[in-house]
């Protein structure tokens, strides 16, 4: 009998959902990460969604209307700024040795417009080939790894990692070929 009881999972307390439940959501995601505001919109719309799960008379469309009410609240305060998010991510991708494509990539993932991740790249003068040079690096490829003779057959595998990391391949050889770091 004790046994039995040990196996049966406890239900977890669903706390009521409401406008300001939700508020408070956020301002505790923002308080531990930086987001976009598409972002923390997947985030309380998932927890939306996750308590209609379990109860299925709540109206989800009324919680939706309080996440953009939310959203627009934070923008208006300054809690959400998708440029300075996405100025503060770039930044630390550049000095990480990520590509432009990778940029891109992740920021789109996070719902900033293309155009302004284009033109905060343009306004960081983002250098592929530096970029490129600090991955080669920290992956000990290319001029930084040790051992000549595993350089001249690791070639190929080499290149395949600049590239699948977002490099161009004319950036890539460039960079293999370089012994001037």
């Amino acid at each position: 009998m004790i046994e039995q009881e040990q196996h049966i999972k406890k239900t977890k307390h669903l706390r009521k959902m409401t406008q300001q439940r939700l508020k408070n959501i956020a301002l505790y995601y923002l308080k531990r990460f930086d987001s976009s505001v598409a972002n923390l919109r997947l985030v309380l719309q998932r927890r939306v969604n996750d308590y209609a799960y379990h109860v299925p008379d709540f109206a989800k469309s009324d919680a939706y209307d309080w996440i953009e009410t939310i959203l627009s609240d934070f923008m208006n305060v300054g809690y959400l700024n998708d440029s300075r998010y996405a100025e503060m991510k770039i930044k630390s991708y550049i000095l990480a040795g990520k590509s432009v494509r990778y940029i891109q990539r992740k920021l789109k993932e996070k719902g900033i417009d293309e155009n302004l991740t284009d033109q905060l790249i343009t306004q960081q003068n983002f250098d592929p080939f530096d970029a490129a040079i600090k991955l080669a690096r920290k992956r000990k490829i290319g001029p930084f790894n040790p051992n000549e003779c595993l350089r001249k057959e690791r070639r190929n595998k080499e290149l395949a990692i600049l590239v699948r990391a977002g490099f161009d391949y004319d950036v890539a050889v460039r960079v293999l070929d370089s012994t001037d770091y």
